[in-house]
């Protein structure tokens, strides 16, 4: 427990702002210049944190934004090169993907290249807004806004932007519910 408080302590120096921290053993951290925490901020093992700057020759300006009271569980990991923003209340379970781009773009030729050498290719920023709850090895991608207030099935794939007050499940993720 004090190791953690230490290690938390440490790592916030790393970030461009972070309000009060607790941060479990270990963190993977890439570009945490570009990235702001809120207050009340928990994380349990093995986030993993990639905000790129630059690939393959491109250039990017990314921002991860976290809010106030966000808590992320065990094995999480949030890549960026565009923008993410994760509001206030949100809670990710274990094993969550979120990211805001891609390997390559689907063209003829994108795909004769291997995926490693095909350049980040982003649809747009990931909004997710206030007092979400995203289960169990939820995956987001690129463009996509999940509204406030809504859940996110254990191992659903969210394509495509999900309303507020919405319980939503699947691969892809649909709206299973409404919530008035």
């Amino acid at each position: 427990m004090k190791w953690n408080q230490l290690y938390s302590m440490w790592k916030s120096n790393e970030f461009k702002q972070v309000g009060s921290v607790y941060i479990q053993y270990p963190l993977y951290l890439q570009g945490g210049e570009y990235i702001t925490i809120g207050k009340n901020f928990g994380c349990d093992q093995r986030l993993r944190l990639d905000v790129i700057d630059a690939f393959l020759g491109d250039k990017f300006n990314p921002q991860l934004r976290i809010g106030d009271n966000v808590s992320i569980q065990k094995d999480c990991h949030i890549g960026a090169i565009n923008k993410i923003v994760i509001g206030n209340g949100v809670l990710l379970a274990s094993k969550v993907y979120i990211s805001d781009h891609f390997h390559g773009e689907i063209t003829k030729e994108a795909l004769l290249l291997p995926p490693s050498q095909r350049k980040l290719y982003s649809k747009g920023p990931v909004i997710i807004e206030d007092n979400v709850w995203l289960g169990e090895g939820v995956v987001v991608l690129s463009g996509v806004t999940i509204g406030k207030n809504s859940i996110i099935g254990s191992n659903a794939v969210v394509t495509k932007s999900i309303p507020r007050n919405s319980v939503a499940g699947g691969n892809p993720a649909r709206i299973i519910r409404e919530i008035n």
